[in-house]
């Protein structure tokens, strides 16, 4: 057999099999239906997972970004960083978030700019 025709054979058998890896179109038709779970690592989410989530997954991830923002301030010399509480923040990325020019917006940097203006 020539190598052309084992190229041919080895793209006829193993690509198949490897479009079938990964996640199922079904799934992700039924996290988009009903809520993301989880806006994913909270460094990385933006208003397009926001919008996306589950209220119970927002509220998780405003936990997460007030644990992180409300964290010690290294260049202060040990004080606390500014929260909004869960209120302020959810209506904050309700707000923000729903324009449609906010899509790629981090949450956190959201969170730790509306805090610095008027968290306590």
């Amino acid at each position: 057999m020539r190598p052309i025709e084992r190229a041919a054979i080895v793209v006829l058998v193993v690509v198949p099999l490897l479009s079938g890896c990964g996640g199922s179109e079904d799934s992700d038709a039924a996290d988009t239906a009903a809520g993301k779970a989880s806006l994913g690592p909270i460094d990385l989410a933006d208003c397009t997972d926001w919008d996306q989530a589950s209220e119970e997954a927002r509220r998780r991830s405003i936990d997460e970004i007030a644990r992180f923002a409300g964290g010690p301030v290294a260049a202060t010399g040990g004080g606390q960083g500014a929260l909004l509480s869960a209120e302020e923040a959810y209506q904050l990325f309700e707000n923000t978030c729903a324009n449609e020019y906010a899509r790629g917006f981090k949450l956190y940097k959201l969170y730790s700019r509306g805090a610095a203006f008027g968290g306590s």
